[in-house]
């Protein structure tokens, strides 16, 4: 079993990945991290190994296809997860009447529990 999480640099991305730690720390768990563009993100997939080393947290890097959602519930299921964290921007009163469809799409399709998290 683990913890899924995407890479993401964004503000929303830290929150997923620091609740990730938390979680997997409690849970005595590996966290698996999707990475969407390895060559890309070659120097922040650096820093999250050593900062997951740091915290005690073992890991595995999942390459992904370039469709996060996809790539985060495919991952969960090949793993067993017992659960995927994601993390939420901040909407507009507008925007707060619609999920984001990446999220309403990991939201619908998880076969674990889906923590969501805000920066």
């Amino acid at each position: 079993m683990s913890i899924v999480v995407g890479l993401l640099s964004t503000a929303e991305g830290q929150a997923a990945l620091t609740a990730a730690v938390t979680e997997a720390r409690e849970r005595a768990t590996a966290i698996a991290v999707v990475v969407t563009r390895p060559e890309e993100d070659r120097e922040a997939l650096e820093s999250v190994e050593a900062r997951l080393r740091d915290a005690g947290v073992e890991s595995t890097v999942v390459e992904g296809t370039g469709d996060l959602a996809d790539d985060l519930v495919r991952t969960a299921i090949e793993s067993h997860a017992e659960l995927i964290v994601i993390g939420l921007r901040r909407r507009s009163p507008v925007g707060k009447l619609i999920l984001g469809s990446g999220a309403q799409r990991i939201l619908l399709e998880a076969p674990c529990p889906v923590l969501a998290v805000k920066p």
